[in-house]
């Protein structure tokens, strides 16, 4: 029999992204919702700050789940990818918990993904400042 290694996002590593994306979005003068998912995208951890949004709750968690699911980030990358194929956008708005909307990061460790952010509250590129800023984090781990 064949098996599969995989690895995953510890909480340690999640803490330091939440923490990371948090102390961003109050640089910005923001409250934000922040969802970690491990690389199954599954909930590793979750946050919504005082005053976030609450709709941002499920956008931070399908930001994270488009980014874990497809190893890419949403926002222009997802946008560039499919402007020009009818067939790939009018697709993917309608795969369950998908997002084109800009926040969501993949998270890899040594070339392998291991889990995702995401991140809602404000404009999308803030969101994407702060996820920038858990990724970021993340690396000064290694």
């Amino acid at each position: 029999m064949k098996t599969v290694q995989l690895s995953s996002l510890s909480l340690a590593a999640a803490v330091v992204a939440l923490e990371a994306a948090q102390a961003k979005a109050r640089e910005l003068g923001m409250a934000i919702t922040t969802t970690v998912v491990d690389h199954s995208g599954l909930v590793k951890l979750y946050a919504r700050m005082d005053g976030a949004p609450l709709l941002a709750t499920d956008a931070s968690h399908r930001k994270a789940r488009t980014a874990v699911g497809f190893g890419m980030p949403t926002g222009k990358p997802w946008h560039d990818f499919i402007k020009d194929d009818p067939i790939l956008s009018d697709g993917a708005q309608v795969l369950e918990g998908f997002t084109l909307l800009g926040g969501g990061s993949p998270i890899y460790v040594d070339g392998a993904l291991v889990g995702a952010i995401g991140v809602a509250g404000g404009h999308y590129a803030q969101d994407e400042q702060c996820a920038k800023a858990a990724i970021e984090a993340l690396e000064q781990m290694a």
